[in-house]
């Protein structure tokens, strides 16, 4: 079911379900050094984006709260088409013992990145938008 308007737009609750339905996204935020973008593999749990990473790298940065961009999107370069959804909203760690016992429980995200990755890291939407281009629709939910 194509779940567009006629400028592209995507509904949010389709939004979602793109969410639920792709492992890898790109976190975007202002770092101590500057803009940053970086690929995570994350879930959506609870109404949020939940990722893990490492205590020491420049993700390590959102353990105090701070407004991010996240995205995930689909490219077919061959029919020229595809789709992004894009969360913006407030980052901040997990650090609520209870939370944390619920998220160790969950299969994912497992990092694909090597190391120590035990901080979570959880982005509470603000806003959650999509847009599609190209002649092909959507994929089916």
């Amino acid at each position: 079911m194509l779940t567009t308007s006629g400028n592209g737009s995507i509904d949010r609750q389709r939004c979602i379900e793109l969410l639920l339905g792709v492992q890898i996204g790109r976190i975007a935020w202002r770092a101590a050094d500057g803009i940053h973008i970086l690929p995570v593999t994350y879930i959506w749990y609870q109404e949020t984006v939940v990722f893990r990473t490492s205590p020491y790298g420049v993700l390590s940065e959102l353990v105090h709260e701070a407004d991010v961009a996240f995205e995930i999107d689909h490219v077919d370069e061959r029919t020229r088409s595809g789709w992004s959804v894009v969360v913006r909203g407030r980052a901040r760690a997990t650090a609520e013992p209870e939370e944390l016992r619920r998220l160790w429980r969950l299969d994912d995200p497992v990092p694909w990145a090597a190391g120590t990755r035990n901080l979570f890291i959880q982005i509470t939407p603000s806003q959650i938008t999509g847009r599609r281009v190209g002649p092909d629709p959507l994929p089916e939910s």
